[in-house]
């Protein structure tokens, strides 16, 4: 389309931001702009097109007949330019860049470390700000802009947002031996007859372990739930409660008194998953981090 060509190329970014996010502050996100600077460029092409672009309709932003026109040539222009322009966007070992990531200490324990010591030596001026929240908080964040990546288990995703599987695990129970008969296992009747841990940000989540029992009908007796995974296991010596939990939240060594058995009931594995926003998938720099996460996941495999 012949009025695109007379845009500058910060102009058309900032034109395929707003068109996409239907949004000034998350189009700022995007673009890693301020939301004034956003606002600016939407009146330059509010003038150019002389045409609103984006009109408040039923209490959200939507395209005008003029802008949906634009979004497929704007597509196929910038496309172009990506394939281009990509290698040269971001260097690791020159980027000054603050990524905001959410996970939890399962993750952290997993992941953080070799992915640290990597950034550290490849990439020293990026930097990390972690967080830790629920599943469905971490997804509302993604689609708002408020975090860049996030890793959890994610196994119906919304629209525009993508995942990707870093690994799997299975599902171990753990309990004090003082209090496992003499075979180290229990029935599936004992089992239920004892009080677990349930490891969740929110103590009436429906986790994969609540979904099997919920498949069979069967419930369990939730004695403590809490969110860290590192005091869910240390609470467990000297009583008689139960934790199931994905294998490699356990850590290399348990406590010389808890034992750990195959749950006596069926859990699928669980898939851990990095997911991020559409709007950041082609970007650079967010691209390498997530080539990066997916390393160092597959370096404690």
């Amino acid at each position: 389309m012949d009025e695109l060509r007379k845009i500058d190329l910060n102009l058309l970014l900032a034109l395929h931001a707003l068109l996409t996010e239907k949004h000034v502050t998350r189009a700022a996100l995007r673009l890693h702009r301020s939301q004034p600077a956003v606002s600016h460029a939407l009146a330059q092409l509010r003038a150019h097109f002389d045409d609103p672009l984006l009109i408040r309709q039923r209490g959200q932003m939507t395209l005008t007949a003029r802008a949906q026109a634009l979004v497929k040539p704007l597509q196929d222009a910038l496309g172009s330019l990506n394939g281009l322009l990509a290698a040269s966007l971001f260097d690791p070992g020159q980027a000054h860049r603050r990524f905001r990531l959410s996970l939890s200490d399962y993750a952290s324990r997993i992941i953080l470390p070799p992915l640290v010591r990597y950034l550290r030596r490849v990439a020293p001026g990026i930097d990390l700000a972690i967080s830790q929240a629920s599943r469905e908080t971490m997804l509302a964040q993604l689609l708002d802009g408020e975090l860049d990546l996030a890793l959890g288990i994610f196994p119906d995703p919304p629209a525009g947002i993508i995942t990707q599987t870093l690994f799997e695990d299975s599902f171990i129970s753990v309990a004090d031996h003082q209090v496992l008969p003499a075979a180290g296992e229990l029935t599936l009747e004992q089992w239920l007859t004892r009080p677990h841990v349930l490891m969740a940000m929110h103590p009436d989540a429906h986790d994969e372990i609540e979904q099997a029992l919920t498949e069979q009908g069967l419930r369990r007796h939730i004695a403590l739930a809490l969110p860290h995974w590192s005091a869910a296991v240390d609470v467990l010596s000297g009583t008689d409660l139960i934790l199931t939990v994905a294998k490699r939240a356990l850590g290399p060594q348990l406590h010389p008194s808890l034992r750990q058995f195959a749950p006596p009931l069926p859990i699928a594995a669980l898939a851990y998953q990095q997911a991020w926003h559409a709007r950041k998938d082609s970007d650079p720099g967010h691209r390498w981090l997530r080539e990066a996460v997916w390393a160092c996941s597959q370096s404690e495999h």
